[in-house]
């Protein structure tokens, strides 16, 4: 069940809004007020908050410059303003919708469903045929099954997910072994060489896209020259 924050500083309408998202199984937060809302946000994570913008104190575009200090939960504004000028203010603020009221219903359900679509991890990656399929728990490349073993296949699932970005050993090992592993650096570079081999053996270039970053750890690259 998704988390959401509503802020608004009438009573009303966040009691309305809550009724009409608790059917659509989102759990609802409800903050009278700016001030409300930082407190809950000091103590809890949220999938998304719904942000009135018009409210005494402290307006929605200054509490989401706040909340852009230390998250990046998506942000819909909810607000009586259409100017143009407010939608751009608002976005330029780290907002990522912009809804006016009186706002239809299911377009306002439709837009956080997008957004939360967005965020949501990726469970299938493809790469140039090479296709990883978490929910199956499968690798494949051109209709080719790779057998993999469950270490390698997270392993190899933590690169596909985070092109371009270098992990250590340490890293790989806390990801995919656990904290309190007594794994060490060369039982990765052992699952690494098993890795590449068998998906080298089945035909895709996998020392274009595997790489090892020396010193460091290694990489994955969806782009060669």
């Amino acid at each position: 069940m998704q988390k959401v924050l509503l802020v608004d500083d009438e009573k009303r309408m966040l009691d309305l809004v809550a009724l009409y998202l608790k059917p659509h199984h989102y759990l609802c937060t409800k903050a009278l007020g700016p001030f409300e809302a930082l407190r809950y946000l000091d103590k809890e994570t949220y999938d998304l908050i719904l942000l009135d913008v018009m409210m005494p104190e402290m307006d929605g575009w200054e509490l989401c410059r706040e909340i852009r200090k230390v998250s990046d939960v998506p942000i819909i504004m909810l607000t009586a303003r259409e100017q143009q000028e407010d939608i751009i203010k608002g976005l330029k603020l780290g907002a990522d919708d912009y809804v006016t009221k009186p706002f239809n219903e299911g377009e306002l359900l439709a837009r956080m469903e997008a957004l939360l679509r967005r965020r949501a991890p990726k469970k299938s990656i493809e790469v140039k045929g090479l296709f990883w399929d978490e929910d199956r728990f499968e690798l494949s490349y051109q209709n080719q099954s790779i057998k993999l073993t469950p270490k390698e296949f997270l392993m190899l699932g933590q690169l596909l997910k985070n092109p371009d970005k270098v992990f250590s050993r340490d890293q790989l090992i806390q990801l995919v072994w656990g904290f309190d592993s007594e794994t060490e650096g060369r039982t990765i570079d052992s699952h690494v060489r098993n890795v590449r081999e068998k998906i080298r053996q089945v035909g895709f270039p996998i020392d274009d896209h595997f790489l090892t970053v020396w010193g460091i750890g290694y990489k994955w690259v969806n782009e060669t020259e």
